[in-house]
């Protein structure tokens, strides 16, 4: 080949490539989270992930972000604009992604974390999830026991556990009454206190102060989405405070024993990388983690006056101090 006839076969190769690049349609997904301070960083390591997979913000993918508040009404609205707005996939917490199935049938959804889909409707089951929807859940079920285990041992004479949870959330009614057979067994009362609205948080603290030796955070999305307010009152409380994700542990409570929800995050990017390239939801199984991180704060167990066994932070991912 002569060396004219070469580079004029590179430059049309370039340019091939180039309006092949050009030509590759944008797509857009949805990210609906409770706040952008309880979800931002989770959400930002989801779209981090689906960079490396070679969907780039801005470029070959363009990324909607919503916040809920926590509050049902708001799905309806969020998941009404986005169906009509025809975006690609949405992706988003358990509690609005049973409100989102109800409004769409035909747009793929993503759930991370959602605690309990087969119960919650989502899913048919965990290896076939059937229709438009699969993702990554979190089983507090089984954990739940642990995360009362582990605060025995920080807590000596621990007699009364409230347990804080939604009432507009099934799952998290559930995983209450997953605690109160688990206390029964150790000989623990539970003063169960569901929320329904936000403002419903510091008359429940309010209550424990005087009524319970700890508090137990369910997982829900009105717990989760206000996670600074929810913070405040624990230090303001000085109630020791078990929870499932690490930053309120980092921001206040006693403890966290859960999965890493970054990491959560990041297996869902994988999951819309798949449907994106042509994948069918109901076709994906859903992941469940097989790895918990415990986190106590050292520096709330001092001020609450409490001594953390040496033994518990040995077993420890990460020390708060």
């Amino acid at each position: 080949m002569r060396r004219r006839d070469f580079i004029l076969l590179l430059g049309t190769s370039a340019i091939w490539a180039t309006q092949s690049r050009a030509q590759q349609p944008l797509r857009t997904i949805a990210l609906i989270g409770n706040s952008p301070a309880a979800f931002g960083p989770w959400q930002a390591a989801l779209v981090e992930r689906l960079g490396q997979l070679g969907w780039i913000a801005g470029r070959t993918l363009q990324v909607e972000y919503r916040w809920s508040e926590g509050r049902r009404e708001r799905v309806v609205e969020i998941a009404a604009e986005l169906i009509s707005k025809r975006v690609d996939l949405i992706s988003t917490y358990g509690g609005a992604a049973v409100v989102v199935k109800q409004a769409t049938a035909s747009i793929p959804i993503v759930f991370v974390p959602a605690v309990d889909p087969v119960a919650a409707g989502l899913i048919v089951d965990f290896a076939h999830p059937g229709s438009n929807v699969t993702g990554i859940s979190v089983q507090q079920a089984e954990i739940g026991k642990k995360r009362v285990e582990l605060l025995r041992q920080i807590v000596p004479g621990l007699r009364t556990l409230a347990i804080l949870f939604d009432a507009n959330y099934p799952p998290s009614l559930r995983e209450a009454d997953n605690v109160e057979a688990a206390t029964g067994q150790f000989g623990i009362t539970l003063l169960r206190r569901g929320i329904r609205v936000a403002a419903d948080l510091e008359p429940a603290f309010d209550a424990f102060k005087s009524q319970a030796d700890a508090v137990y955070l369910a997982d829900a999305g009105l717990v989760d989405g206000n996670r600074p307010r929810v913070a405040s009152l624990v230090l303001d409380t000085k109630l020791p405070t078990t929870a499932s994700i690490s930053e309120t542990a980092r921001a206040g409570a006693l403890m966290s024993y859960g999965p890493n929800y970054p990491d959560l995050f990041r297996r869902a990017a994988e999951v819309i990388d798949k449907i994106l390239r042509g994948a069918s939801p109901g076709d994906i199984p859903v992941e469940q983690p097989t790895r918990f991180y415990l986190v106590i704060n050292l520096k709330s167990a001092k001020a609450i006056g409490l001594t953390v066994p040496n033994e518990l932070l040995l077993l420890a991912d990460e020390v708060v101090e």
